[in-house]
Parts: C-alpha cells; structure tokens; sequence
C-alpha cells in the first residue's frame, strides 16, 4: 500500500439531489444490475482525477487503447480484468467483466455505456457494492485529464461493515483505483501533473427527510436534540460590536486563506467565488471527521438551528448553535470594492464555549483576487456542562486554533476541487 503519488482527499457530505447516479440507458439490459436502492448503508459519491502532461496521444486514442484491454491498466500484482461475456477486442455496451481481487473482493460488472471518450459499468449481483462507476478522459490547458468517477452503496451488510465501519474495503478501493490512474498516465506517454484528487461526497440512507445534515439513521437523536434548540437562547449577551480587545478573557481570531484567482469584475458562474459560497452554505466548511452539522435543509440560512456533533479522542460532543446574520453585499475598503458574502453562527445555552463565528468570501473586483475569512471571538462559557467546560480549558484554545487552520486549508482543497470538478464537466458537455 505504500505509494510516492501526492493524493490530495477530501471528504464531504452529499445530498441525494447533487449525488444520485445517472439514468440508465433506455437500451441496456438491466437483468442482473446490482442497482443502489439494491445495497445497504450510505450512498457513497467518489471522484478520482488526475492530469497528464506532454502525452502525444488524443483523448480518443487513450480511451480506445483502454477499450481494447482493461486489464492492461490493472495493477497486476492487485487486480485484474476479465471479460467474461462479449467478443474479444473493444469494450463495447453489454460486455461483462469480472475484477478479481485477493480475498473476497471479485465483482462482476457490465458495460452500460460508451463513447469515444468514456465508458460506464454497472455492477451485477455478487459484487461487494451496488452502483455505476464511469471512467472519462478530456482534455484542457494543454492537458490530458482523467477522471474515474462511482456512485454506490454497499452490496450487502458485511461489506457495509468493511467499508463504512472498518474502512478496510475502502483503503483497498483507493489503492485499486489511484493505482489505474498511475497506470494510466505511463499509457498516456505523458507524465502526472499535481498528483491525484480524491473528491468523496457521503449521503446517508435517509438524508433528506427532515434534513438531518447527514447524520444518518443512527443519529435520530440529534434530530430530537435539534428539535429542543428552538427553545434555548443565547449563552452570551450579544453587543453591537464584537469586543475590542481580548480582555475578560475573551480570545479574537482572524484567519484570511487565499482562493484561486478569478478574472477582474463581477463573480463568474462556477468560479471560485460561487463556489467557496456554495460550501459556506452547506456548511462544508468543517471536515466531517472533526464536526457534523444536523439542520433543517428546508430552513432559511438566516435564523438556522444547527447542532454541532463535535469528536474528540473518540468522544462525542453535542453543542447548539445559532446562524445570526447573512450578507452579501459590495463594500468599499480603502478606494477599493469588494463583494463579500458571509454568515455568523452564535453558541446556545448548554456549549461549552460562548461567541461568535464569522465566515466569509472576498472577491476584490478589480484584480480578482478572492480570499476565505474566518472571524471569530470566543471564550469558556459560564454555565453549562461543568466537565466540557474543563476539558475547554485544558486544551480547548490549542484544538480551536487548529481547527480555524484546518477550515482554512479545507475551504481551499475543496473550492479547488469543485471548481476543477465543474471546469472539466462542462468540458465534457461542450465536447458531447
């Protein structure tokens, strides 16, 4: 498993809007499909991508020498491809193969669709998971661009287990793939540029009915714990303006984390700017490793509930806070415009700290520089669980620092992935 290649991963929580498979086509034969609403646990939306520069090869030609043998771009001492049903020579739909794995990892699957420059395969049933995955090359900036793009959930609950709980399946998968891509670039001729993306999205099995923020059905509590924040008030007094300075043991933080550049004037569609606003909102901003957010997703931004599940060592913490102000708007800072988008969250009764916490994006109009901003003040609360408000002292500013800092590179990883994400899709559309 040990690996020289830059991964740059990203972990996110989906919805079932942005994140369901495509349509099957009209003409496939579906006896057989292991389809998601076949399998079990989380719906599972992975995008692994990567560029190769100086290969003297089309898009097409790569695709058609992938066609022509899968296992060919197979890590050999990992896996392999064989074709089972169909004539030797290309890939063409209706083909099917078997991906043979040590252990209990061969998966059957069936070629769903094709074009000179992707193809698409369902699994069947007897595969460990239950979906569609799509391999695609483009080309733009004077690059060759491939991405291997799944949508599925586990076939059954042991591989549920081994993927979601264990995460064995899952590090075995990242190997599997990252490895075609390394492949993948020697048979381009070329060589990998900025290493390899892995853009995960997770939507739990009944994310969306009331809007639990992905939690999952394990978590119904904090849907009723959410419920009991419409009740608390805030455990500070909020002035007109934050404190001016860190007295009464108040801690003030300002974090500024540069975003790809955008052209001079107004933010472009699918820019960066867009985009960094588009994960403010969804409260992305948090690596879901660290905090989960559970909220009504029908609920306006402005005046939200959401409850914090915060991890720690392995324990669980849940807080309240509430979303106080939304802007945007064009300011003028020294000569100069800018339009900013931003909200607050303020801490309910019951955290472990009291403040306030501002997100922001900055795009300056006239060079297109654009800039994530982290405001906040904050310090131990004075009511509330006597133990967290401990352990908030003993280490709480070091973990809060850290995770501000986090945000920050995060907000970046991820606006540069999706924007790259959306670049390179609508790349494949114009070419369609």
């Amino acid at each position: 498993m040990w690996r020289t290649t830059p991964m740059h991963r990203w972990e996110l929580l989906g919805s079932t809007g942005e994140d369901t498979p495509p349509e099957l086509p009209s003409d496939v034969e579906d006896e057989g499909l292991q389809r998601p609403e076949d399998g079990v646990g989380p719906l599972v939306h992975r995008l692994y991508r990567t560029r190769m520069r100086g290969s003297k090869i089309s898009p097409q030609e790569l695709m058609g020498a992938i066609k022509a043998d899968l296992d060919d771009i197979a890590p050999s001492e990992f896996a392999s491809f064989q074709k089972v049903c169909g004539a030797e020579g290309q890939l063409v739909v209706g083909d099917e193969y078997i991906v043979r794995m040590p252990g209990p990892w061969d998966g059957p699957v069936r070629v769903i669709a094709t074009t000179p420059e992707s193809f698409r395969l369902a699994t069947l049933v007897g595969h460990l998971e239950a979906g569609q995955i799509e391999f695609r090359v483009s080309y733009g900036h004077q690059t060759l661009e491939f991405a291997i793009e799944s949508w599925a959930r586990s076939g059954d609950r042991f591989s549920d287990l081994l993927y979601t709980n264990l995460r064995m399946s899952k590090e075995v998968q990242l190997h599997m793939w990252t490895s075609v891509l390394e492949r993948i670039v020697d048979l381009s001729g070329g060589r990998m540029s900025g290493g390899i993306t892995i853009l995960t999205r997770r939507v739990d099995e009944d994310e969306g009915e009331g809007g639990d923020g992905g939690l999952g059905p394990r978590h119904r509590r904090a849907r009723r714990r959410l419920a009991g924040l419409a009740e608390r008030r805030l455990n500070f007094e909020l002035a007109e303006e934050p404190p001016p300075s860190a007295k009464d043991g108040w801690h003030l933080d300002d974090m500024r984390e540069p975003l790809p550049h955008e052209p001079s004037g107004p933010p472009e569609k699918d820019g960066t700017w867009e985009v960094a606003r588009e994960l403010m909102c969804a409260y992305q901003v948090a690596d879901p490793d660290v905090v989960r957010a559970t909220y009504r997703h029908d609920a306006p931004l402005a005046g939200r509930d959401m409850l914090l599940q915060i991890r720690f060592v392995g324990l669980r913490f849940h807080v309240g806070v509430r979303v106080g102000e939304v802007y945007d708007e064009t300011r003028e800072v020294e000569g100069r415009s800018a339009r900013v988008f931003g909200w607050d969250y303020r801490t309910l009764e019951g955290h472990f700290e009291q403040g306030q916490m501002h997100y922001e994006v900055w795009k300056w109009l006239d060079t297109g520089d654009v800039e994530f901003r982290l405001h906040a003040f904050s310090q131990v609360a004075r009511s509330g669980p006597p133990l967290l408000r401990l352990g908030y002292r003993l280490v709480g500013r070091r973990e809060q620092v850290a995770f501000y800092r986090q945000v920050c590179r995060r907000m970046r990883g991820l606006t540069v992935a999706e924007v790259e994400t959306r670049r390179t899709a609508a790349l494949s559309a114009r070419a369609s």
